[in-house]
């Protein structure tokens, strides 16, 4: 019997043994994971958050590049606008100073024509006058598109502002957008 007893407490023993072994086994593994855990789990958080945002930041540059190309092209079309009515001003306004040259010199031809005395120089004033009536209407007509053109012109350079402060700001938008990738 002593024997039966001698094993019993020596397998309790055994048995009492391994169970505190194997409860600190299990716990020193524990106690780390617990503390380890939340700081990874904030650490996947971050670059999950930080994929996302470079992801996103990938099609928004483009759409901002395809914006600013648009602009680039709207700048571009006014200014040759621009050009080409400004090129129809100077135009005009030669065509005027050469009516007016033409006109002061019918009115010295009508002043000639007027002090003699000779019939042909009488019908000669009189054609001088319609003349002068026809190059004083084609001045007008000169001075109308003068003032269609300036018009135009202004309205296309208060455009372009226009088109070139948006072209800024699409801009500015880019230059941001690189500046929040740089500092990632």
């Amino acid at each position: 019997m002593k024997t039966i007893n001698v094993e019993r407490v020596v397998l309790v023993a055994i048995l009492v043994t391994s169970v505190g072994w194997m409860g600190r086994v299990a716990a020193q593994p524990a106690a780390p994971s617990r503390d380890v855990l939340p700081e990874l789990l904030t650490e996947v958080k971050g670059l999950r958050a930080a994929l996302e945002q470079m992801a996103s930041a990938g099609p928004r540059i483009q759409l901002f590049a395809a914006r600013l190309q648009l602009q680039e092209t709207r700048i571009n079309n006014l200014l040759g606008r621009l050009g080409t009515v400004r090129d129809r001003i100077g135009e005009a306004q030669r065509e005027l100073a050469r009516l007016q040259t033409e006109e002061k010199q019918l009115d010295v031809a009508f002043a000639d024509q007027k002090a003699s005395n000779k019939p042909e120089a009488r019908e000669e004033a009189s054609m001088a006058t319609l003349l002068i009536d026809a190059v004083k209407s084609k001045q007008a007509s000169a001075k109308a598109i003068i003032d269609r053109h300036t018009a135009e012109e202004a309205q296309l350079a208060v455009d372009l502002a226009a088109e070139q402060g948006r072209w800024m700001d699409i801009n500015k938008r880019l230059d941001e957008l690189e500046q929040a990738l740089i500092r990632k």
